[in-house]
This record gives structure tokens, sequence and C-alpha cells, in this order.
């Protein structure tokens, strides 16, 4: 059994929306960048047993990931494989919930079966940051609320 950290983001638009927005290839472009990535390019089936690829790229080098989803609950729940060099390359999972919250979504993000406190570490940084550049798509009355 590997590591899992979880990350809250309450995101200031209704739960359709910001699902919508884990759902569409060409809108990741600007925000799953994590660290020094600048743009992200993202195949996307997104169906139970439908597969993504996302390649992160920052100057140095290009990140792949790629997966394959397992629950496609709109607008509540995705739940998907998770499999890059960060992961030393083994399958791990991400569930992300959309949570009503008033007018926005609060984003739970848990990410299970990682392969190390490092690992642990870097994907906290880097969800992070995906989740602020996210929120900042939608305006502000975005907030963070402290990571497990």
């Amino acid at each position: 059994m590997g590591e899992k950290l979880v990350v809250r983001k309450t995101i200031a638009a209704p739960p359709r929306e910001v699902f919508d927005a884990w759902t569409d290839a060409d809108g990741m472009k600007s925000w799953m960048c994590p660290g020094d990535a600048t743009e992200a390019r993202a195949r996307l089936d997104v169906r139970v047993g439908g597969t993504f690829e996302i390649v992160m790229k920052s100057p140095q080098r290009d990140y792949e990931h790629t997966g394959t989803y397992r629950v496609v609950d709109p607008p509540r729940k995705l739940v998907f494989t998770w499999m890059s060099a960060a992961t030393d390359n083994k399958t791990t999972l991400v569930t992300v919930e959309f949570l009503a919250r008033g007018t926005g979504t609060e984003v739970v993000l848990t990410h299970e079966e990682l392969p190390s406190p490092e690992a642990v570490k870097s994907h906290r940084g880097g969800w992070g940051t995906i989740l602020d550049r996210l929120a900042e798509r939608f305006g502000p009355g975005s907030s963070s609320s402290p990571a497990r």
C-alpha cells in the first residue's frame, strides 16, 4: 500500500463548470501546469475505461502522464489512474470530487498509492499549483484550505 495525499481548493464556479474543465483537453493547456511547466497538451477519452495522456511542457523537458478513467460521474466525481516518471512509472490512483459550496465548488483531490514520501511532497506541490491555476481561470473568490 502506497502513500496518500489530499489537496482541497474552493473555486468560484459551480460544480458543473469545474467538472467540465477537467474534461476539456484544450482548456487544460493553461492550467494543468505545475512547477515550471508553461503549457500542457492533453488527449482525453473521458469515459469509464477511456484513457488519457497529458504532457506538461517546461523549458527543460516534457513530463508525460498517462492513465485510465475508472469513474466518470458528472458533475460529482472523476477517478482515474495516474502514471508518470514522478510515480516511478507505477500506477497510482487519483479521485477528484466536486462538492457544491454555495455558488462555488470545493475540489477535493485525493492521490493514493504514491511510491514514497518524496513523491507525496512533489505531487502535493504540483496538484496545489494546478488547482491554483484552475481557480484563476474562474476569477476571484477562490481559496485553498490546508492540505493533509
